[in-house]
């Protein structure tokens, strides 16, 4: 599996940021977001790249290297992460054995060593492990400002995400809100998949209607 949580003080933040391809990799455009560049690495570690050098090509081709903070993640060697000098505020990247973070506009540079670290000590399925680093972010201070969106991507062995889940705008806490839509739909996730394959054998979900 490959994923990627993400949160912003910005509106919608998955669906500019958050970028994963079955049997590929995982990519995170951040700061000043350029989406293209997602599907542009994730074409390159499909070709047999790897992220180090998918990311170098990639910013070797843009104009505007210096504002673009990358993360990525592919099937061989060690995630990578790219912080230009043009990140905004506080920015800090941290790589783990087989995860990577990073943000801009922190409210301190140990931020995602602590996301890395909450990602390393919990268990269990690749999202709740993924919202632990999320929430673990919050907890050391996360984003100076406050945040208003998150949302959770995660890929398997089958050409669809298993997991898209999105709080594209919450006054309130959009890391609990998406905890809160984890807690709902993760038990459902095999069932779903199931369905598409095989709906001779999928279950039923008990709502009204059904016969």
């Amino acid at each position: 599996m490959f994923g990627i949580a993400i949160a912003s003080s910005s509106p919608a933040v998955a669906a500019r940021c958050a970028h994963a391809r079955a049997g590929v990799g995982v990519v995170a455009t951040q700061n000043i977001t350029d989406p293209s560049l997602g599907p542009q690495i994730l074409d390159a570690l499909a070709a047999g790249a790897s992220a180090s050098s998918a990311v170098d090509n990639c910013l070797a081709a843009t104009r505007f290297a210096g504002y673009r903070q990358l993360l990525v993640l592919g099937r061989d060697a060690a995630p990578v992460a790219h912080s230009g000098a043009h990140a905004l505020g506080i920015a800090a990247c941290a790589i783990g054995a087989d995860a990577a973070a990073a943000g801009n506009l922190l409210a301190r540079a140990d931020v995602p060593a602590a996301m890395i670290a909450a990602f390393d000590a919990a268990g269990g399925h690749l999202g709740a492990r993924l919202l632990w680093a999320l929430a673990a972010a919050v907890a050391c201070g996360g984003e100076a400002g406050p945040i208003h969106s998150a949302g959770l991507l995660v890929v398997r062995d089958v050409s669809w995400p298993i997991v898209d889940l999105r709080v594209d705008w919450s006054e309130a806490d959009p890391v609990a809100a998406l905890g809160g839509l984890w807690g709902i739909y993760a038990p459902q996730i095999d069932d779903y998949v199931l369905r598409a394959i095989d709906p001779t054998r999928a279950p039923g979900f008990g709502v009204p209607g059904r016969a």
